[in-house]
Order: structure tokens, then C-alpha cells, then sequence
């Protein structure tokens, strides 16, 4: 749907906005918001229960304990297969349980061979700090441990977590690599590697690392490969990591998720965008919103601009610290404040539940970028709504 807003609309402004230095966009959404499907599609039952899973009674307990009964589509289609030792490349959208689709199988695998390690690599660091915290619930009593490794923490801490036995080890590329370089990081006993928002880390330049990662995995026999997206282009460098695959594909990995309602708002020129989202956000129905900016900057001005109107928001970029960063989540989730600001950062995977609304108050540069935003709602079974804001004469 489309809606332009006119100066007499009730989302009308004084003008005041600056033009934007930065360079447009070339991303159209009409081209996605066309082909997204209007109805959501009717699920199937599964088709058993995690009680008849033939694993460890511990994990079964603490799946249980999170309220776990039913697997989600990528975990039904995956998890036994992953029992047997099977490659993975499992193409899912956001929100539909591919942690535990690759961590249950893990688990299990090390309660039967005490020494065995894996290794999970992901994009950033709040995906993999998400991915410890859920080790953490699904491996208690099972007296194993996993060590979480990135940026902006100390360097003498992973240092001195290495040293001991770690059955899962948990990481961004960089921090990894610096590992590995120093001799601290042993790759020759790990035998399980897990690549999970695989083509984010190539959109970050993360190629060289992860190739070098994989190298040094003398022993590598089982490896997963986990994304929301598939770019064709990456078939080939997939096909030299995974040995015959199974392939689980929920969505096509091309398209948005069918469970977000989409719309595109165009500003005409003369009107000002900021008094567009606070108009937007005057809806109590906007309780729990992410609005996506593309730099630094400019996040930085719209979290600031929305607290001095007095709509309570945190921020999430690059420049920020782990512990800003975490702060920010942290408020989000738990309701202290009720705006998200951030860059593409936050749009990979983070499990930021009951989100309402995803704003973009700027255009994304790539049509992924686009589905990872909207994924951040209509997640795990409910719907959400995004809302693209864009000059009325693009």
C-alpha cells in the first residue's frame, strides 16, 4: 500500500529538513511490497514433539523449561537430520528458531562424546552473545562449557577462557582471527562448525576470514550453513564449504516475510519527515518500534531528536560500545524505552521479541537489507507491520 501525505494530511510538519548529502538510495521497495503475499499461509501441525526426540533427558528437561514443545518448521525439517551428522545449508527468516535447529544436535553430539568441540561464527556481537545465552538454558547439567569471544572485550579475559576446555566456542570472524593469529586459538580439534547470517559476514568483507577459519579445521566433519537470505552469486563458494548438503529452505531467502504488512509513506517535497514518524508514533499501537537509519550520524540525531520530543529511544551503531549497545537492547526488550534507533547493525537476527513496527525512516541501499529490516517484527508465528518513509518524488 501506498499513502502519500499531503500538507493538510494529519501527518503534515513545518519544513525544516535539510536535503541529505548522502548519496540516494537506488532501493525501490514497491518492487517487494507488490509481490509479498496478502494472506498468511495456514501451518501445518508438526510433525512430533521434542519429547519423542531420541536425545539427551537433560536437554529435553531445559527445552521443556523454555517452554519448548513443538519444533518451528527449519528445526522439524533439520534437527534429526542434523542427529545423523548431515551438512546443513537451512535458508529460514528471522525469528524461526535457527539457534536451537543447530544447537539441540550439538548438544546432544557432546553428551556422547565429552571431548567434542564446535564452532560457531556469526556477524556481530549481539548475535553471538544471543547465541551463549541460549547455550547457557539448553545445556544446564550437562557440565559443559562455551566460551563467547568478541570485539570490545577484554582480549587477557578470552585469553585466560581459552586456556580452559571449551566444548562450544562462540565468535565474531575479527576477534577470532586476532585469536588465531596469536596462537591462542586452536581450529585442529574443533569438528563442528556452525556459519549462521552467512551472507551478512560476506557483505562485511568477512570472506578472507571465515576461508581462513575453514583452512584451519583440520578436522572438520560436520558443517552447517544458516541464513535468512541466498544470494546466487554465493552458491559456488557454499558448494566448496558444505560436502552433500541437506537443504532446508522455510522461504525462498528472496522476499519478505509474509506475516509483515508493508507501506510505503511519501513525503512530498516541503514536508518534514521527523514530524512524519512522531505523527506516526502518536498511535499508542506503536509500543515497541525499530526505525532503521542508514549512517551513524544519523541515528544519532533522530534518537536525540525523538528524547527532546519526548518519546524514549536508545541507540545502536557501529561506534557505539558493547556495554552501550547492550544497555540499549536491554531497555528495548525489557520496555524502558520504546524506540529502537539504529543502522543495518540491528536488523541481522537479534532476538528482539514482540517488535510492533519497523520504520525506515531511510531507504536501505540493498533489497536484503530491506528483508532484514522488516524481519525484525512478525516474528516467531505473529504479525507487524513496516512502514518505509521515501520523498513523494522517487
Amino acid at each position: 500500500m501506498n499513502r502519500t501525505i499531503s500538507r493538510r494530511s494529519r501527518f503534515s510538519g513545518p519544513s525544516n529538513q535539510k536535503k541529505n548529502a548522502r548519496k540516494a538510495s537506488s532501493f525501490n521497495p514497491d518492487h517487494l511490497i507488490k509481490t509479498s503475499p496478502r494472506e498468511t499461509p495456514q501451518e501445518s501441525t508438526p510433525s512430533w514433539k521434542y519429547e519423542d526426540l531420541d536425545i539427551n533427558p537433560a536437554i529435553k528437561a531445559n527445552l521443556n523449561m523454555k517452554g519448548y514443545q513443538y519444533p518451528t518448521p527449519i528445526q522439524e525439517q533439520s534437527i534429526n537430520h542434523l542427529l545423523e551428522g548431515r551438512d546443513l545449508m537451512g535458508i529460514a527468516g528471522t525469528g524461526t528458531g535457527k539457534t536451537a535447529a543447530f544447537l539441540i544436535p550439538i548438544l546432544h553430539k557432546m553428551t556422547l562424546q565429552p571431548h567434542a568441540q564446535a564452532l560457531v561464527v556469526l556477524p556481530t556481537r549481539e548475535l553471538a552473545l544471543q547465541v551463549e545465552q541460549e547455550f547457557i538454558s539448553l545445556s544446564k547439567e550437562l557440565n559443559l562449557k562455551g566460551s563467547c569471544f568478541i570485539g570490545g572485550q577484554s582480549i587477557t579475559k578470552d585469553i585466560r577462557n581459552l586456556k580452559s576446555k571449551n566444548n562450544l566456542i562462540i565468535g565474531t570472524p575479527g576477534r577470532l582471527i586476532d585469536l588465531l593469529n596469536q596462537g591462542i586459538l586452536r581450529l585442529d580439534t574443533i569438528s563442528t562448525l556452525v556459519l549462521d547470517e552467512f551472507d551478512r559476514m560476506l557483505e562485511m568483507g568477512f570472506i578472507k576470514d571465515i576461508q581462513k577459519i575453514i583452512h584451519g579445521m583440520k578436522n572438520r566433519k560436520q558443517t552447517m550453513f544458516f541464513s535468512a537470505t541466498l544470494d546466487k552469486t554465493q552458491q559456488h563458494l557454499i558448494d566448496q564449504i558444505l560436502t552433500n548438503p541437506l537443504e532446508v529452505k522455510i522461504n525462498s531467502g528472496s522476499s519478505p516475510s509474509d506475516r509483515v504488512e508493508q507501506e510505503i509513506i511519501r513525503v512530498p517535497n516541503g514536508e518534514n519527515k521527523f514530524d512524519v514518524l512522531t505523527r506516526l508514533m502518536s498511535n499508542k499501537d506503536f509500543s515497541k518500534v525499530i526505525v532503521f537509519a542508514e549512517t551513524k550520524r544519523q541515528v544519532d540525531k533522530l534518537g536525540k531528536k525523538l528524547n527532546q520530543f519526548g518519546i524514549k529511544s536508545g541507540l545502536i551503531h557501529g561506534n557505539k560500545s558493547q556495554n552501550q549497545r547492550n544497555n540499549s537492547l536491554n531497555q528495548f526488550n525489557l520496555g524502558g524505552i520504546r524506540v529502537l534507533v539504529a543502522t543495518d547493525v540491528a536488523s541481522r537476527g537479534l532476538d528482539l521479541p514482540d517488535v510492533t513496527h519497523v520504520i525506515n525512516y531511510e531507504l536501505p541501499r540493498t533489497k536484503d537489507s530491506y528483508i532484514h529490516r522488516i524481519g525484525r517484527t512478525g516474528r516467531a508465528g505473529k504479525s507487524g507491520k513496516a512502514f518505509t518513509l521515501v520523498d513523494a518524488n522517487n
